[in-house]
């Protein structure tokens, strides 16, 4: 059973909910159920196709959270809005809050680490994905938020990040998964510095041609501020990520995962108006 967003001819746009204390963003201000479940309709609103709530910050340096507490915050916004007919998905690196998350109406199951995280990650999935549907994003990871920025070692960030998104494949396909439940991020800001992260960007055909649908999740990460004047706001940087979502689109990504819904869909109709006039 295929979910029908992974095959729709429009750009999927993933709005991002956190409800954490220390994301690097916007870390505190949605940790509230009523102001994220807020927040979420508000990205609906703004065009977002799939809402990404997040209980646990993954940027360098965050501290893990209890499952306990992730799911608190997680799983009741996750079922108001599947009760509404929303697409969610759950931003998570535990099998357990990945379960419970699906369970309560979310489609998607958007792990940044691609498995490696949680040992029981992919043959949860693969279980999910049977049981529901539930479509599994694998990120490309190296390891935790405490470790990441020392293993942004590569000899060709391209190669290498397809090499072990592959092998990630390969573990989910063992583990009962189908193709046809599988998207890929190549982690952008995770294990990589922001020349790689432009690389990969530049060469994304590259990873579309493993012939899976490919997330990119460029807004707001440092290496879009390191383009901005010091001082510059994190409202700032949505700019910026809006041209980076729509060339991402344009060079084949299926979706972006985004903070500012409404200019990343602003710029993707200027792209499709300039790509339908010529």
């Amino acid at each position: 059973m295929t979910d029908p967003l992974l095959t729709v001819d429009t750009p999927v746009v993933m709005g991002i909910v956190n409800m954490t204390v220390d994301s690097f963003s916007d870390g505190g201000e949605f940790v509230d159920h009523d102001r994220a479940l807020a927040h979420a309709l508000d990205l609906v609103v703004a065009g977002a196709t799939i809402v990404d709530i997040g209980g646990e910050s993954t940027r360098p340096g965050a501290s893990r959270v209890p499952v306990e507490l992730e799911q608190a915050r997680v799983v009741p916004v996750v079922r108001d809005l599947a009760t509404r007919g929303i697409a969610v998905s759950v931003d998570t690196l535990n099998a357990s809050t990945a379960r419970a998350a699906v369970h309560a109406g979310a489609r998607f199951i958007n792990d940044v680490s691609g498995g490696l995280a949680d040992p029981n990650m992919v043959r949860t999935a693969a279980q999910l994905a049977v049981e529901s549907g539930a479509v599994y994003i694998a990120g490309h990871w190296r390891g935790s938020s405490a470790t990441m920025n020392d293993l942004a070692l590569y000899d060709d960030v391209v190669a290498e990040v397809r090499t072990e998104l592959t092998q990630r494949v390969d573990a989910l396909l063992a583990a009962g998964m189908s193709r046809d439940s599988i998207v890929l991020d190549p982690g952008l800001g995770f294990a990589k510095t922001a020349a790689h992260n432009w690389t990969l960007l530049a060469h994304l055909p590259t990873l579309t041609e493993l012939g899976f649908p490919v997330l990119i999740g460029a807004s707001r990460k440092r290496f879009i501020a390191e383009l901005m004047p010091d001082g510059a706001t994190m409202l700032e940087r949505d700019l910026p990520s809006a041209v980076v979502a729509a060339d991402s689109i344009a060079a084949g990504a299926w979706g972006v995962r985004v903070h500012d819904v409404r200019a990343t869909r602003l710029a993707l109709a200027v792209r499709a108006q300039w790509e339908a006039a010529s």
